[in-house]
């Protein structure tokens, strides 16, 4: 694997450095909010609330013992209500770190102390690293950035990230928020974050708190009207269960998640945030949440008033406290709680319950154990803000999720000593805000396509469209075909940003918008030479065109990647960096937009009325691209050292299933808990060039319970010299790897002939009593 080029590592330095001296020169950083100032009041110290060497159990119970109910209902809601007489400022809860400090919420903003905050890729383009120890390593940065700003005053400590719903639908506004389709991927992103973000030196404490939203079968926004905030999904145990559920599910008992945050919509009649078997049930009973559960902003409001569920909005506030709510995003809770106690639908006891976990998630972030500054993470500040080591991971992010589609003859990587001139197309070709995608924050610095290829070789620029839009008005073909026609090289950056996919907005079509597919094929058959189309987007599109279009013979998927995007672009195009990224979702045809309802919940297909299923793990029908794929420059082999071809369930003798025929066997039932199993691989690289690559181990499962056609059990980024191998190994657990979601939702192991795939190699295993 090459070096970035010298020149682009001092930039950065020089950036870096110039960026820190502004902003620390004679701005005065505001004092961080916190209780149990015991300097400045000292009769603060009999509070046993302040006593740092008790439990966070019994600190809480004696803070909540001290309030008035007005107090307690002022802190249902995002915006705490301040306590003086006991010394406690009122507290923002709402923040966001999707991929970076953001600036969306009120909690956190940037100053010309700290004017910016390292802008990560997207979700999605992370998530196409299959990098665990990156999903987790970013994590660390954003909570470091975010406490450096907490002491300066800047920003709050919880934080409500990050989005693990499923990627169901590519038409989903918000799906470049996710990890992408597949559940296992999901919820190792979800694990790794949320471990980044909240894992401290001791572990009873918090470094920030993570939330994972939006709970739960949440993937519709505005599409054709149907709105989010009253949408009723209508999902089977069987979907929830093997779908829907494990990211937040691991979310919580792998990552000790701190939050989850119920969404807007209903599932199966109920509004989320009112159901109990939902929030206490599962996450609180069956998961052992230990933090709060917050509603999306505004959900009790929506349930109340749009989605009519309750008669009264007392009913409303009684009945989502009641089902496991503690916190309300908005000011519903804080304006009908206390008639709700009045009438008898809801007890003070209740309150009680809701606001305990929330002082608890404080108690553990230190908020109650005086000024952050003389605490853990107090000598942060605005010097560790965008240093050049934390932008360098952003950079590294980037490369790492940027996804080769097609490179015919070996097109790439180009060599800049041949390029005189590279024509730079596209309306997204000199993008700087696109790259970043939603939930942003005010990045260190931007390096657009333009910059980053600019830095290599000479450029001509020239957009072709005004805006991604690329209406008839817009398009200006001509000079962009002159360009290609002039020029050794071309790129075109086309695709998406927030005006075609965000949240609120879902798209209709998998369409290029506008006219980038005429100013793609008539630059392509312009162009003097070789062509490399780059896809900037979250969600897919069906560029089957381009695919088969011999003038087009290299494209490359880049998602939003974040501040540095155009620096990695150019890593990746000219060969300093080796592509090793994997598409997270399906990309499907046009044909699945306009014959599948976008509502329709369903992952498994239906025959009988044409419906294909959803996912690679469901969907039956033609596809652009499959959900793993992705090229590299060299070539890697794998060889099966060892697996089992028979594994035996050991049962009681008196079991049913040794006197008759099971297809599958209850997990409970089963005898597998701890039996597991070693699966090894040789990984090889068989080509001239280092580089990272991802070993994806598959199962398909007998065809029992409508199991899925083929699931991911597991992931290993491996990193290979020229001519080097390595041995992989995964470890299957019979209980969790090989058990499936049966029709009612109760996890059963399948018997009989299970399949393991590995690339182009296939193993035969027989799961036996």
């Amino acid at each position: 694997m090459g070096e970035p080029s010298k020149s682009h590592l001092l930039i950065t330095l020089f950036c870096a450095v110039c960026f820190l001296r502004s902003a620390s020169n004679g701005v005065a950083a505001q004092t961080p909010l916190f209780a149990c100032d015991v300097t400045s009041d000292p009769t603060r110290a009999t509070f046993q609330f302040c006593n740092t060497s008790l439990g966070t159990a019994e600190r809480v119970k004696d803070l909540v013992s001290r309030l008035t109910l007005p107090e307690k209902i002022g802190n249902l809601v995002n915006k705490a209500t301040a306590v003086a007489r006991l010394g406690i400022p009122s507290y923002e809860w709402w923040s966001e770190a999707l991929h970076g400090v953001s600036y969306v919420g009120p909690g956190t903003h940037f100053s010309s102390l700290v004017p910016g905050a390292t802008s990560f890729p997207q979700v999605i383009t992370t998530a196409a690293s299959f990098n665990t120890s990156l999903f987790q390593a970013i994590g660390k940065v954003v909570s470091t950035e975010a406490r450096a700003m907490h002491n300066v005053g800047l920003a709050g400590l919880t934080f409500w990230s990050p989005n693990v719903n499923i990627f169901r639908d590519p038409r989903w506004g918000r799906g470049q928020e996710t990890p992408g389709e597949d559940p296992l991927l999901s919820s190792k992103y979800a694990t790794g974050y949320v471990k980044g973000l909240q894992e401290a030196d001791d572990p009873d404490k918090l470094k920030v708190a993570a939330c994972c939203k939006h709970y739960t079968a949440y993937d519709v926004d505005n599409w054709k009207g149907i709105q989010r905030y009253t949408f009723n999904a209508k999902v089977t145990k069987q979907d929830m269960d093997d779908t829907f559920q494990p990211p937040f599910k691991s979310c919580v008992i792998d990552g000790n998640v701190a939050s989850v945050m119920c969404s807007y919509n209903q599932v199966n009649g109920v509004p989320t945030c009112a159901d109990p078997d939902l929030l206490a049930g599962t996450i609180r009973g069956e998961w052992n949440l230990n933090g709060y559960i917050v509603t999306d902003c505004d959900s009790v409001n929506e349930l109340y008033y749009h989605q009519h569920y309750t008669k009264t909005p007392e009913d409303a506030a009684a009945i989502t406290i009641k089902a496991g709510l503690d916190l309300n995003c908005g000011s519903f809770l804080g304006s009908h709680t206390l008639a709700a106690i009045q009438g008898g639908k809801l007890a003070e006891e209740d309150v009680d319950r809701a606001i305990t976990n929330n002082f608890a998630v404080l108690m553990r972030l230190g908020f109650f154990d005086g000024d952050p500054r003389k605490l853990p993470y107090g000598r942060l500040g605005p010097g560790d803000v965008c240093t050049a080591a934390n932008q360098e991971l952003a950079r590294e992010a980037a490369r790492q999720g940027i996804v080769l589609l097609k490179n015919d003859h070996g097109h790439l990587p180009l060599d800049a000593k041949a390029i005189k001139s590279l024509a730079v197309i596209g309306p997204n070709a000199n993008a700087t805000f696109t790259m970043i995608g939603n939930y942003e924050g005010t990045p260190c610095k931007y390096t657009s396509p333009l910059q980053g290829l600019g830095a290599i070789v000479k450029t001509v620029y020239a957009p072709g469209c005004t805006n991604v839009g690329c209406s008839g008005n817009s398009l200006q073909l001509d000079a962009a075909v002159a360009a290609a026609s002039a020029a050794d090289a071309t790129v075109l950056v086309v695709g998406a940003d927030q005006s075609i996919e965000r949240e609120s907005f879902d798209r209709l079509d998998l369409l290029l918008p506008g006219q980038q597919t005429a100013l793609i094929t008539a630059v392509a058959k312009a162009a003097k030479g070789p062509v490399v189309l780059v896809i900037m987007s979250g969600g897919p599109f069906d560029i089957t065109f381009a695919k088969s279009n011999d003038n087009i013979p290299a494209i490359l998927w880049v998602g939003y990647p974040g501040e540095a995007g155009g620096a990695a672009i150019a890593d990746v195009l000219f060969g300093y960096f080796n592509p090793c990224g994997r598409l997270p979702v399906t990309w499907y045809p046009e044909s699945f937009a306009d014959a599948v309802d976008m509502t329709d919940m369903r992952m498994r297909p239906d025959p009988s009325v044409g419906y294909p299923g959803r996912t690679y793990r469901f969907y039956t029908g033609e596809t652009v691209y499959n959900f793993g794929d992705g090229l590299s420059y060299t070539d890697y082999t794998h060889h099966l050292v060892t697996a089992p071809k028979l594994v035996s369930i050991p049962l009681d003798d008196n079991h049913a299933c040794r006197y008759q025929r099971c297809i599958s066997l209850p997990v409970s039932e089963s005898g597998c808990s701890g039996l597991s199993f070693d699966v090894r691989l040789r990984v090889r690289n068989a080509g001239g060039t280092s580089g990272s690559h991802t070993v994806f181990l598959f199962s398909t499962p007998p065809r029992v319970h409508n199991a899925p056609m083929k699931h991911l059990l597991g992931f290993e980024k491996v990193y290979l010299q020229p001519r080097a191998a390595a041995e992989v190994v995964f470890t299957v657990n019979v209980c969790r790897d090989l058990s499936l979601a049966d029709e009612v939702g109760e996890r059963k192991v399948a018997l009989g002939a299970h399949v393991l795939h590995v690339g182009s190699l296939k193993h035969s295993l027989s799961l036996k009593i």
